[in-house]
């Protein structure tokens, strides 16, 4: 991987999705954009996984991420809602890998612990420590965007991990990429 690396990160919804584009360079983390998109003005489901596929290509096509990071869905009790999101993070990998971006899953416990080394932190302790950690002025209005921030800055530290330059958080962008790095396996 190299040093300079732009990395979008969402926050899955089907009201509101978080979105952050960052890019890692050192000394200093740049962000180059932080928001949401606002889904409960559309009539439908379907619409909004539209949207959600619109708005995600302009954001890939506006910035050129060359990685993303989502937050993984939580297992909740109402599953009308849980398929619902599931389906909106179906829709912003599928709009990644459309556009041969890498995608990168963490769930919110892994997220919460890379950003603040406690794994049920609250929002407002996440937040907090983003501002600090990228010394930003304003924290976004929204949640959604904070978490996204947070989803890209997890990646961002996971992938300095020993661990993931070891190929353990390694993906690939087609079958043929991962037999070739895994000559052992069989279709």
């Amino acid at each position: 991987m190299s040093k300079n690396r732009k990395i979008i990160g969402i926050d899955p919804g089907t009201v509101i999705l978080g979105y952050a584009i960052i890019e890692v360079q050192q000394p200093v983390n740049k962000i180059h954009s932080v928001g949401v998109i606002r889904l409960n003005k559309y009539p439908d489901h379907y619409t909004k996984l539209k949207v959600i596929f619109e708005k995600l290509s302009f954001l890939i096509d506006s910035y050129e991420p060359s990685e993303m990071a989502i937050e993984a869905p939580f297992f909740g009790k109402n599953v009308q809602s849980m398929l619902k999101l599931g389906r909106a993070q179906g829709v912003a990998i599928t709009t990644a890998m459309l556009k041969e971006i890498p995608v990168y899953e963490y769930s919110p416990r892994k997220i919460k612990q890379s950003i603040t080394g406690n794994g049920n932190a609250s929002k407002e302790q996440m937040a907090a420590l983003l501002k600090s950690m990228l010394k930003l002025q304003v924290l976004p209005k929204y949640f959604d965007a904070t978490d996204a921030l947070g989803v890209a800055m997890c990646h961002y530290l996971q992938s300095k991990s020993p661990l993931f330059k070891l190929g353990k958080g390694k993906k690939h962008k087609d079958w043929k990429s991962f037999l070739k790095d895994n000559p052992g396996r069989k279709l």
